[in-house]
């Protein structure tokens, strides 16, 4: 089939070296336009733009989808749209444009978790199992019918970043597979079912570490929101990323939420059930460190609280 793809991070990067090296041809890739990164605000292609370039395929760099991209991409004549990550919304005409619509591959298993942030979200919530799905792109956020999806137990310490791209790796295979399906017309989908829940993308205060919540709460969200948009906390009013986490000893004392102790050389702090060993932490101004290096370099030691 001829494809148009659209993606933007590098969570899409391997679905589209995947369809690049199948049957199929891409005619173009739709990306988001080149953005400021790093301190000097460099102007630099998305991660997606990068690989179709190396790869030779023509890229549509738009950070909307509108009449001007719509006619860009009808005038391609693709049978097929496949999205990954592009970040914005397919609407009509655009939606309608390719003979047999779009597909996108979603990192969840729908109908859990729709939207934009479905692998930060499922880690905050304590997700177990996560996965990947394939399905038909409709007007309505992440609806469509379900060509395929495949489940993907987290790891236990598995970072959102970690676990995304272990999803990309897997979602490509699933991905290209639901492709050859579509083309040789055995392709099969499945209304949704159950209960949808969202996945709305995070921001800054989505990082901020509660030590009123539990342990086990506060290593998910943690976890969750690594490395983007990355956990945060306040000591004596300064801020202080936390980096890497874990639980502590089971012969840790008991501190109240907030409460920091230096603890057979590891740094704890307390929470609403049991405390948190901080690894590697990031103070303002700094750069990252041993979080043990880092507590015994402060004259407050003794005095210090952490914030929620």
């Amino acid at each position: 089939m001829r494809l148009v793809f659209a993606g933007t991070p590098d969570a899409a990067v391997p679905s589209l070296r995947a369809l690049a090296q199948s049957d199929h041809e891409v005619a173009a890739v739709v990306t988001r336009r080149d953005a400021p990164l790093g301190r000097r605000r460099v102007l630099t292609p998305s991660p997606v733009a990068l690989a179709a370039e190396a790869l030779g395929i023509p890229t549509i760099k738009t950070d909307r989808l509108d009449a001007a991209a719509t006619e860009q991409i009808t005038a391609l004549e693709p049978e097929l749209g496949v999205i990954v990550a592009y970040g914005g919304l397919v609407r009509e005409p655009l939606l309608s444009a390719p003979v047999l619509g779009w597909i996108n591959l979603h990192f969840s298993l729908l109908p859990r978790w729709r939207g934009a942030a479905p692998v930060q979200r499922a880690l905050i919530a304590g997700d177990e199992v996560t996965g990947a799905a394939v399905f038909q792109l409709v007007p309505a956020l992440d609806a469509g019918d379900v060509f395929a999806q495949r489940p993907h137990a987290v790891p236990a310490g598995a970072t959102a970043g970690s676990v995304l791209d272990a999803l990309a790796g897997e979602g490509a295979d699933l991905l290209t597979e639901v492709v050859d399906a579509i083309a040789s017309g055995t392709a099969e989908s499945r209304p949704q079912t159950g209960e949808p829940t969202f996945a709305p993308k995070l921001g800054d205060d989505d990082g901020r570490i509660r030590w009123d919540e539990s342990r086990d709460a506060i290593l998910a969200r943690i976890r969750g929101v690594t490395p983007e948009p990355g956990a945060h906390t306040t000591i004596e009013g300064t801020r202080v990323k936390i980096l890497a986490a874990g639980p502590g000893a089971q012969d840790a004392p008991p501190l109240s939420p907030g409460e920091p102790a230096l603890h057979e050389r590891r740094v704890l702090v307390g929470t609403a059930t049991d405390p948190v060993v901080l690894d590697r932490v990031q103070p303002a101004g700094r750069s990252a460190m041993a979080a043990t290096d880092w507590w015994r370099g402060r004259r407050d030691a003794g005095t210090a609280r952490f914030g929620s």
